[in-house]
């Protein structure tokens, strides 16, 4: 395509339509395919042109010719005859319907001709102003070109002066939903015109213009808000009122519409079982949220504020899974839900196992694991897959899924697979270093800071709380130095650094140890930066606040060669892990991931047409995302959920990460050299690469991050320069404005007044807010995402919970005590997750972990863009180059053994921000969205 093409015109031959002056059409190149963004398997509608006819000859067909107005403007000048061929590929659901009795109308309407009824549209108006008449003609169903695939043909006579072919209006007269993909047109001997669509089309259900059915779907190019071609402004404007709906309605399975609601749905307050409601998050000073996308569902009965949780959770029927994916997700759902069980099942307490009431799972949170060697066992020698009549609280859970599951190949003996970080060595949980070093290229590198003042403190009520200043001293910490230099010199060199979970968790320290089975802390960890540049764990402060019955109470444990010592740093060191797991899965992943991007995609959809070049750039960074936050409302972040009954905070989970998004979320700090630049770990420097001075020379995470923010960053600039030379433009670009206004001010609606939203009035701050929002759906999302199997897997290395305090913690149990200092290995696995909290945490990290085979990468040509623009594609083509440079270049690292961070004995290489992955569970590889 030539640059001019993306430029608005309804004259010119260029413009990237088929146009028809007085006697003949010009011609489009056709775009490149690609793998659908949404649905399930592909059905494709193709139009191909043939050579001139008359009207009355389509008419004639049953095609319905062109409107008399339409006619009437063309009479004096010879029509072109477009034929079409229009392709379906049958879905499952499509296979389901076919079993109903409405197949045989359908089966009569394919035979008369009258199942899909396409329109062609002009981007100009008529002689008077008006939208002129659409070319209409229904399609016939033709052969079988391949398995499963119907193809139908249709004809049309357009009028020549009907102007640059704008749009197509689909009409599904069939009872069953089409995924339509694309429609190519062709006029003579000319190259077709391609129309991407890859939207489901709706069976219609009445004769008005507005009921489902009917859709319009605009010709590849895209148009700033103010150079819409005259033609097509009324159908830009419908199609954004269609999507955002009535705000009122119930949504069902096949709408399409876009709207905001609260998290309100994450209780059950209706259910019969105790303490199952849930506060709302948003909306509110105590818990403000992002917004989430609204079902309309009924309003609980016991709280009217809250949502009911019947029937499926909603989304846009564009957002739903590719047939593909939801093929993998659910028998890989299926397999780990097996894993989850069959150990409880093959260790002999079966009595321990979950059971169901009123649809909540409630497992038995008490039973540890006898020995580490049985935990080895998951991964080592299998088990046998227990007979269903022993794994029945299952059964009534998914009894198809484990009918499918066992009679697959090779069910009989299942097995975890061996984590990445087990696989390389064995006992790396137990060494300071490996928990120093995960804290830089682990699966949660967003947590470590730089200290920045000493003594540390709090921010918290003193008078609440206690103390501000931190029990960990400059001695403490000197000491464990090796008096190398003073705490002052090393505040200086910027050397320390540090795990803050003080502030977050100690408010909810009493809320939580009110739970059965679990407890918390709030918790300081301190770090060394030494010569090598690898980080030394120096010290570990443990607080519980005071109640009403208990004074403060703090501790400060440190690595010792002394028995006991070492032991108690051992089981500290688990406290701070199943924070740092707490956190990471709360914030750093659901919070600034999955629920801070939502509101970007409603956003969009409600407020960019489809026709607009940023609903083009974004729309592929927002795949699957819908739909998989609302499964995970359904079964993750809910009450009774799996991180209420396997993570610390419990039944506090979800309002631990409302208060973090109040206290520690802003949109301006989550670009990625904003962030390091926050939390200390670089400073700004216009002399260093990627104009950041890192203060871990060796960090990995940040090390090939920045390379992969600067590629996004340059490939969103030239996007942006291409479409907006000036200010102005972005300034005068009214849905642009829209979308940003409402995203602050409702998708985020709780800190629209806050100061640091960005606005847009330059190419350089849209091309800024565009890369943080690519950045945090693609990278951030899979730094923190497709490691968890790696290193969670082994759950020792990060339980997801601690279930018993501090045995030294005061007034100090006697008995607890005595059964420490006899047993210190025994008290440590009954301070990690219970079997069933930590097989069902492994089944459901090996979930998150997997990458499924319709996965779409970032810079890959499955999203290539389908504008055939010289400069766009320039850009791309760059972007996609620099990727593949970038793999290089972390392999390369990988293998450097001056990294001590990501290279030596037992060391995982650090391979998240790799781009590019095969299906499974490879700790590597980009996605373009948060699609898992």
């Amino acid at each position: 395509m030539l640059p001019s093409q993306l430029t608005p015109s309804t004259t010119s031959s260029s413009s990237g339509q088929l146009y028809f002056p007085s006697s003949s059409c010009t011609t489009l190149r056709r775009p490149s395919s690609s793998l659908i963004a949404g649905g399930r398997i592909r059905q494709k509608v193709v139009v191909r042109c043939a050579s001139s006819s008359s009207s009355a000859a389509a008419a004639s067909r049953g095609g319905g010719g062109r409107k008399d107005s339409a006619a009437a403007e063309g009479s004096n000048m010879a029509a072109v005859k477009v034929k079409a061929v229009a392709t379906f590929r049958e879905t499952v659901g499509g296979v389901i319907r076919s079993l109903r009795p409405s197949k045989a109308i359908d089966d009569i309407k394919k035979l008369v001709g009258r199942s899909l009824f396409l329109e062609l549209v002009s981007s100009d108006l008529d002689k008077t102003g008006k939208k002129k008449a659409t070319v209409q003609s229904y399609a016939h169903e033709v052969e079988d070109e391949e398995h499963g695939v119907l193809t139908y043909t249709a004809e049309f006579d357009v009028p020549a002066g009907f102007g640059p072919i704008g749009a197509i209006v689909v009409t599904n007269h069939l009872r069953q939903e089409m995924l339509l993909e694309e429609v190519n047109l062709t006029s003579g001997n000319s190259t077709p015109q391609s129309i991407r669509c890859k939207s489901w089309v709706q069976p219609k259900s009445g004769e008005d213009e507005g009921t489902p059915g009917k859709r319009v779907f605009f010709a590849n190019k895209t148009y700033l808000p103010s150079q819409t071609p005259a033609g097509l402004k009324s159908y830009r404007n419908k199609g954004l009122l269609e999507k955002r709906g009535d705000g009122i309605s119930q949504r069902e399975a096949d709408d399409c519409v876009y709207d905001y609601d609260f998290y309100n749905d994450l209780g059950d307050a209706d259910n019969s079982e105790k303490d199952m409601a849930r506060p709302v998050l948003g909306g509110s000073k105590q818990f403000p949220y992002p917004r989430r996308c609204r079902t309309g569902r009924p309003r609980s009965k016991k709280d009217p504020k809250s949502e009911t949780r019947s029937g499926t959770v909603y989304v846009p029927r564009d957002e739903d899974f590719s047939e593909a994916k939801n093929t993998q997700f659910v028998l890989k759902t299926a397999r780990s839900v097996l894993h989850a069980a069959v150990p409880v099942v093959q260790s002999g307490v079966q009595s321990d196992a979950p059971v169901v009431k009123s649809g909540i799972v409630q497992p038995n949170t008490t039973v540890s694991f006898p020995s580490f060697f049985v935990i080895d066992r998951l991964f080592e020698n299998g088990v046998e897959l227990p007979g269903l009549e022993k794994i029945s609280f299952l059964q009534s859970i998914l009894p198809r899924l484990l009918g499918a599951v066992r009679d697959g190949p090779g069910d009989d003996i299942l097995l975890f697979d061996t984590p990445a970080s087990v696989k390389k060595d064995k006992f790396a949980w137990l060494r300071d270093e490996e928990f120093a070093r995960e804290t830089l290229a682990g699966v949660n590198p967003y947590a470590i800071e730089l200290v920045r003042e000493f003594p540390m403190k709090s921010k918290l009520d003193p008078a609440v709380y206690g103390p501000a200043e931190s029990a960990i001293t400059a001695d403490v910490l000197e000491a464990q130095m090796g008096h190398v230099m003073t705490v002052a010199e090393a505040l200086k060199q910027k050397r320390l650094f540090m795990l803050d979970y003080h502030d977050l968790f100690l408010p909810y320290v009493h809320k939580i140890r009110a739970q059965k089975n679990t407890t918390m802390y709030g918790s300081r960890t301190v770090f060394f930066l030494t010569d090598d540049g690898t980080l030394r764990l120096l010290a570990i402060e443990l607080t519980r606040p005071a109640s009403p019955s208990q004074p403060q109470w703090r501790q400060v444990f440190t690595p010792s060669t002394e028995t006991t010592k070492s032991w108690l740093w051992r089981m500290a060191k688990a406290h701070v892990r199943a924070h740092d797991a707490g956190h990471h899965e709360l914030i750093t992943h659901w919070l600034r991931t999955h629920c801070a991007v939502e509101p970007y995609i409603i956003a969009a959809n409600r407020q960019l047409s489809e026709m607009h070049p940023i609903y083009h750039l974004l729309r592929p960074h927002f795949r699957y995302t819908m739909k998989i936050n609302a499964l995970a409302r359904t079964a993750l972040i809910n009450a009774g959920g799996i991180i209420e009954q396997s993570f610390s905070p419990q039944k506090y989970s979800m309002e631990l990460s409302s208060v973090a998004y109040d206290k520690l979320w802003r949109f301006d700090t989550e670009a990625l050299p904003a962030d390091l630049v926050r939390r200390g770990m670089a400073e700004e420097d216009p002399t260093s690469k990627h104009g950041l001075k890192l203060a871990i020379n060796d960090y990995p995470f940040a090390n090939d991050g920045l390379l992969i923010w600067d590629a996004i960053k340059t490939w969103v600039e030239a996007y942006v320069a291409r479409f907006y030379p000036d200010n102005g433009t972005v300034i005068g670009d009214e849905e642009l404005q829209a979308f940003w206004n409402e995203v602050r001010t409702v998708g985020h609606g709780d800190k629209k007044d806050e100061p640091w939203w960005p606005v847009l009035d330059t190419p350089a701050s849209l091309a800024h807010t565009l890369t943080t929002i690519i950045w945090v759906a693609a990278a951030h999302h899979a730094a923190v995402n497709f490691g968890q199997y790696d290193f969670g897997g082994y759950f020792p290395n990060r339980p997801s919970i601690a279930r018993t305090k501090m045995p030294v913690e005061e007034p100090v149990d006697v008995a607890a005590m005595e059964k420490f200092l006899d047993n210190p290995d025994q008290a440590i696995r009954e301070c990690l997750p219970s079997t069933v909290q930590a097989t069902v945490v492994m089944a459901v990290l090996d979930v998150l972990s997997t990458h499924s085979s319709d996965e779409e990468y970032l810079s890959g040509k499955e999203t290539e863009p389908w504008n055939k623009d010289a400069t766009v594609q320039a850009a791309y083509a760059a972007f996609n180059a620099r990727i593949k440079e970038i793999e290089g270049i972390i392999d390369g690292r990988n293998k450097d053994k001056n990294l001590k961070n990501r290279c030596g004995a037992g060391i995982l290489p650090y391979q998240l921000m790799k781009p590019f992955s095969d299906k499974g569970v490879t700790g590597m590889g980009i996605p373009n969205s948060i699609s898992i």
